[in-house]
């Protein structure tokens, strides 16, 4: 009952929120909400640290972005598109990478990361430094007109909840237990007669159609796509938005995206400022909180538990 009652209190907030702060800035922290789960999946649930991440989230604005501009594709195709466009790279750079871990898993996603900023770069129909402009906000279903801010927040909240809700059923799912039991002691999982690398393949391939997803709808709201979209930077921002909220959790990526995401925007205007209150948190978060505010709240009321 506390948890459904949490719920509908957070999707009332959710609906009135854009009366109260600007919609486009709730937009993009549910796009980064969206990435930063997707990331989540991988780290906190399957134990793979990939340095590469926004490789799926750039690729997959641009993917969007030209079919959405050359196709005259409904926006919903526009965005699936792109996310099974990255989902089938996760696959490509998973038959590559899984049969390592660690740093070697790390290092070889950052390369192959790299490989493909460059590649965008020179592609033709990126736009090169100046980017993709003019990605066109088409009809829901070929019918619904969602070129205002408003509907369009409404759209992203929506696919963004239908995209959490399947986390949700992944990280609770027998495959999820699996992943878990991977992380902790891969070489156990082995022993039972289990294949590691395709549970780890598998989860590769959903968190990279996950980021995908985020990728387009990022592209959507804004109407152009980037090489920032591609670039380190971004997935180091992730890694910050995960560790922030609590590896492992439901909700930790979400409170670590709004966070980060909120200082990005309130710090701009100072310039550097904003990178380094970054740095500050993510010092602060290693030395203090290791579990993210989220972990260590949980493991709070979970000590408070059981001393009663």
């Amino acid at each position: 009952m506390t948890r459904i009652v949490l719920l509908a209190a957070l999707a009332a907030a959710m609906i009135a929120a854009p009366f109260f702060v600007y919609p486009v800035l709730l937009m993009t922290v549910l796009c980064f909400v969206l990435f930063a789960s997707s990331f989540n999946l991988l780290l906190g649930y399957a134990g793979l640290l990939c340095f590469g991440h926004a490789m799926f989230f750039g690729t997959a604005a641009y993917v969007t972005g030209w079919l959405l501009k050359t196709t005259g594709l409904s926006i919903e195709l526009g965005i699936l598109a792109g996310g099974l466009f990255a989902a089938a790279m996760g696959l490509v750079v998973g038959l590559v990478s899984v049969r390592r871990s660690g740093i070697q898993f790390a290092m070889i996603t950052f390369a192959i990361a790299q490989f493909v900023y460059f590649v965008l770069l020179q592609a033709p129909f990126t736009g090169g430094e100046d980017g993709m402009q003019g990605i066109p906000r088409s009809a829901l279903f070929g019918v619904i007109d969602l070129s205002g801010s408003l509907v369009f927040y409404y759209f992203v909240l929506g696919v963004t909840a239908l995209m959490i809700w399947l986390f949700w059923r992944i990280v609770h799912s027998p495959f999820g237990e699996v992943l878990k039991a991977i992380r902790d002691n891969e070489a156990r999982v082995e022993s039972l007669g289990f294949r590691p690398e395709r549970f780890k393949l598998l989860a590769l391939t959903l968190s990279a159609g996950m980021a995908g997803v985020a990728g387009g709808l990022k592209a959507t709201v804004f109407q152009f796509a980037t090489l920032t979209d591609v670039s380190w930077n971004i997935s180091g921002e992730v890694i910050l938005m995960t560790l922030l909220g609590g590896i492992g959790t439901l909700t930790g990526p979400m409170v670590g995206a709004g966070v980060i995401i909120w200082l990005n925007d309130h710090l701009a205007q100072f310039g550097e400022w904003a990178l380094i209150s970054q740095g500050a948190i993510l010092l602060l978060v290693i030395i203090f909180f290791r579990r993210g505010l989220v972990g260590e709240l949980s493991a709070l009321l979970r000590r408070r538990k059981t001393g009663r």
